[in-house]
C-alpha cells in the first residue's frame, strides 16, 4: 500500500505556530512550556504523521489536529486582556473563564481535543479493519466505546505528563486536584460528543 503524505499546508501551518511558541516560551521564560509542552508536541506530531503514513487520515481531521496544537500552545503563552476573568496566579488563555465559574478556555481545548482523539482512534480502527479483512467496516456500540476508552485514556497520559511537570519543574499553571478532575470530565463530554457524531455520521 502507498504511504499516504501529510498534506503541505497542515505541515507548513503547524511548523509556523510552533516556532512562533518557542519564540514566545523563550521570551517569556516558561520554561514548562519548552521542557514539557512543546517537546511532547513534537513527539505527539510524529506519532500521528507515522499513522497517517499508515492509515492516510481526513484532511479534515488532520485539520482539527492542527488546529488543537494551535489552542493548547496557545492557552499557556497568549495573555489575556485586563479585566477578563481567570483563575489563579497566571493570566494567559488556560486560565480564562469563559463563562464564570463554569467553563474554562482549559475545558474547551481539552474537549475539543481528546474528543479529536477519539476520531482518530476511530478512522485507524477503521483504516486498519479495511485493510486487514478487506471489508468496509461500519460504527457499532461496542467499537465506538473502544475509541472512546481511547480518547479518554490518552487525556489520562495528558494529565500524567501534567504531574511529572508539577513533580519537575519549580513553577507551572497546570492546577490542584480540581483542576485534573475537571480536565478528565471535559475529556469525557468531548469523547461522547464525537462518539455521538461517529455513531449517526458514520
Amino acid at each position: 500500500m502507498k504511504k499516504a503524505r501529510f498534506p503541505r499546508t497542515v505541515i507548513l501551518v503547524a511548523a509556523f505556530y510552533l516556532v512562533a511558541a518557542v519564540s514566545a516560551a523563550i521570551t517569556q521564560q516558561n520554561w514548562e512550556f519548552l521542557q514539557v509542552y512543546i517537546p511532547f508536541f513534537v513527539v505527539i506530531a510524529a506519532v500521528v504523521a507515522f499513522m497517517h503514513s499508515r492509515v492516510n487520515f481526513s484532511n479534515t481531521l488532520l485539520w482539527s489536529l492542527t488546529l488543537w496544537g494551535a489552542l493548547h500552545l496557545a492557552g499557556g503563552l497568549v495573555r489575556i486582556p485586563d479585566g477578563w476573568q481567570y483563575h489563579g496566579e497566571n493570566q494567559v488563555l488556560y486560565s480564562w473563564w469563559v463563562i464564570e465559574t463554569w467553563l474554562k478556555y482549559d475545558h474547551v481545548v481539552h474537549a475539543f481535543g481528546f474528543g479529536t482523539t477519539t476520531w482518530l482512534a476511530w478512522e485507524a480502527l477503521r483504516a486498519s479493519v479495511q485493510q486487514r479483512l478487506g471489508r468496509k467496516l461500519y460504527p457499532s456500540m461496542g467499537m465506538i466505546f473502544l475509541c472512546v476508552f481511547t480518547g479518554m485514556g490518552l487525556g489520562a497520559l495528558n494529565e500524567i505528563v501534567e504531574f511529572l511537570a508539577v513533580l519537575s519543574l519549580p513553577a507551572t499553571n497546570v492546577g490542584g486536584y480540581d483542576n485534573t478532575c475537571w480536565d478528565l470530565v471535559a475529556n469525557m463530554v468531548g469523547c461522547l460528543f464525537v462518539a455521538v457524531l461517529i455513531l449517526f455520521r458514520g
